[in-house]
């Protein structure tokens, strides 16, 4: 059975995305990005909503091809092109760059998948893993935390029915006063 990792930049107060969709409030670094190139290189399939897919897909499959591109970016922008995704969205009609579109329910499709054998998977964008979380699908929980309130945007975690065990796994700080914790799902 493969892994299910929900992981993403997070607020201190809980947010993904300030108001209007803006994800430009993190603190960058080198250490940072290096650390999520290293997750993204683990895992055998991506799983985008279509939000975050428009995000993703209108940077990096030229990322490499930038003048400022660093090493890891250039790296980044490769392993992004060459692991297969799933997107779901039922208002796109096709994907590129080695994506299969899903235009149904995600919940049979990620059960589908995460019964398959494989490296893991990593499931993006706050819609989609809220469905997931709702199902007790998702096996693991990488939260990055910048020091910054939002107030109000979209959250990391969705309001949910049951409640939610887990382990922590990981902590970890990077320049800027940003933290990692990782969380195992209880079982």
């Amino acid at each position: 059975m493969r892994k299910l990792v929900y992981g993403m930049n997070v607020s201190l107060d809980g947010y993904i995305a300030a108001p209007g969709g803006d994800i430009n409030w993190g603190v960058p670094s080198d250490e940072l990005f290096q650390w999520w190139l290293d997750q993204e290189l683990a895992m055998g399939l991506f799983l985008y909503g279509r939000k975050l897919w428009e995000t993703m897909s209108s940077h990096w499959p030229t990322g490499d091809q930038q003048p400022d591109a660093t090493p890891a970016q250039i790296e980044f922008a490769r392993n992004w092109r060459d692991t297969p995704k799933v997107v779901f969205s039922s208002t796109l009609d096709k994907v590129d760059w080695n994506t299969r579109l899903v235009p149904g329910d995600a919940v049979p499709e990620i059960t589908r998948l995460k019964s398959d054998n494989g490296d893991p998977m990593r499931i993006g964008g706050a819609t989609l893993a809220a469905a997931a979380m709702q199902t007790n699908l998702i096996d693991e929980y990488e939260i990055v935390t910048h020091p910054v309130l939002l107030g109000t945007g979209k959250p990391f975690f969705p309001t949910l029915n049951n409640r939610v065990n887990l382990n922590l796994t990981e902590t970890q700080t990077f320049p800027g006063g940003v933290t990692l914790t990782r969380y195992e799902t209880r079982r």
